[in-house]
């Protein structure tokens, strides 16, 4: 029995709004016709996948499997057909990802001189998007930071660097030569990575500027971060006991690209002045 994709998806949209009116709506279907698939997907399965009651739509286990395996499954399929596309459409070209702060122009002109056949472009990634970017094939590999999703990635650690306090220019501790946690523990922090409901999340360096200029509160960046992105609103303040920054190379673990691995293998050596030790 092969995995139907297509009820594959319609089973995400109801597993995560866990409502059949409602993944009709974002699936553009008649409701009769999705409960009809999802249950030709659990005959085909063989197995449960939603229990339905007054209350109602809950996940099985067997439902909550397959939602944890369907995300990757169809991102792999999404991504084969995006480098069909790509292969069908001319020229080769390796599309990288990187996080705020982190330089690839070195990594980018040493592969560039290496395969002058090949486009290498950039294109940066967020915290919220940088797995699932790898995974849909939007980028072939990325620069990412932990905390990091693994699952589906191989990931190639390339140096780590020291955090800073980012603060507004008017700050009590603005103008210390450098903080410890400690002087940091009563201040409010922003909640970009943990948002509470109704809150919007903070993706970008540039909303991290604006929460932290208007005294939402503060937050931890990498030193790059500091070094590239500056405001006059805006001080940063060495914290030495935080935690260091990890940079990696990740990239989707059943791709067989000899660019991916000749870019891999390259990535180390091409900015030797950041690859330090932990």
């Amino acid at each position: 029995m092969d995995l139907d994709l297509r009820k594959i998806r319609y089973f995400v949209a109801v597993a995560e709004l866990l409502h059949f009116g409602r993944a009709a709506e974002r699936l553009h279907i008649a409701q009769p016709v999705l409960s009809r698939q999802i249950r030709a997907l659990e005959k085909d399965l063989g197995a449960p996948l939603f229990e339905r009651d007054s209350h109602g739509v809950t996940l099985t286990a067997a439902g909550r499997q397959l939602l944890d395996d369907s995300r990757q499954l169809l991102a792999i399929a999404d991504a084969a057909r995006l480098r069909v596309r790509r292969a069908a459409g001319g020229p080769r070209r390796l599309v990288v990802g990187f996080r705020a702060g982190v330089v690839v122009t070195s990594a980018l002109r040493a592969f560039g001189a290496a395969h002058p056949d090949v486009e290498a472009l950039a294109r940066r990634v967020e915290w919220d998007d940088q797995e699932r970017l790898i995974l849909d094939g939007t980028v072939d590999l990325a620069y990412v930071r932990r905390p990091i999703r693994e699952q589906g990635l191989t990931l190639l650690p390339l140096f780590s660097e020291a955090r800073v306090a980012m603060l507004p220019a008017d700050h009590r501790l603005a103008g210390k030569p450098e903080l410890a946690l400690a002087d940091l523990a009563d201040e409010p922090r922003l909640r970009y990575a943990d948002p509470r409901p109704g809150e919007l999340p903070i993706r970008t360096i540039e909303e991290k500027f604006e929460s932290v200029a208007s005294g939402a509160g503060i937050t931890l960046v990498p030193e790059s971060v500091a070094e590239q992105y500056s405001r006059p609103d805006i001080t940063y303040v060495p914290v030495p006991d935080a935690e260091r920054d990890e940079v990696l190379l990740a990239w989707e673990a059943s791709r067989r690209s000899p660019l991916i691995t000749a870019f891999a293998r390259l990535a180390p050596l091409a900015d030797p002045a950041r690859a330090e030790e932990p």
